[in-house]
């Protein structure tokens, strides 16, 4: 049945029956793709704006008070639901409000203050420590990387020289 087959006295009852079907997936819909674009702060914004909205709008009915409450209540969840939604863009910290209290910000004087901490931590309390070790029945022979790798290059040049 379309709008214009609709019997005139069920037009209100369908219009009423259409938003509170379809207007919450709407803003559900909406409010996921504000997440994924915007960030999760921006829903902080949003849900202050549209629950003042609620609570300002002056609805003259006996239930008046009752119709607000439920729809601050999907305001809220559905806002909760996007926030917790996996494709919902986070924030990035806000280091400002990490930041020490009269910290600079100029680069040279946090380069000096890094500097004179590491000096100051220098020598370290615990120096490392040396380690020996004595292995009864003679040493073995200990060489490097650098050492193994010159006598594989004069082992492939003793090879080549026998082969031509």
């Amino acid at each position: 049945m379309s709008l214009h087959t609709l019997h005139p006295e069920r037009v209100d009852e369908t219009r009423m029956q259409a938003y509170s079907t379809f207007g919450p997936l709407l803003i559900h819909a909406l409010a996921q793709k504000l997440a994924r674009c915007q960030g999760v702060r921006e829903l902080d914004k949003i849900e202050q704006s549209l629950v003042r909205l609620v609570e300002e709008t002056d609805v003259t009915s006996t239930d008046a008070e009752a119709m607000k409450e439920f729809a601050v209540e999907l305001v809220v969840s559905t806002l909760r639901n996007a926030r917790e939604h996996p494709d919902a863009k986070q924030d990035l910290e806000q280091i400002d409000e990490r930041r020490t209290q009269g910290r600079s910000e100029d680069p040279d004087t946090l380069e000096e203050q890094l500097q004179s901490g590491l000096e100051d931590s220098f020598p370290a309390s615990d120096p490392p420590a040396v380690v020996s070790t004595a292995i009864t029945g003679g040493s073995k022979d200990i060489v490097g990387t650098d050492e193994v790798l010159r006598r594989m290059k004069e082992a492939r040049r003793r090879q080549s020289e026998t082969a031509g």
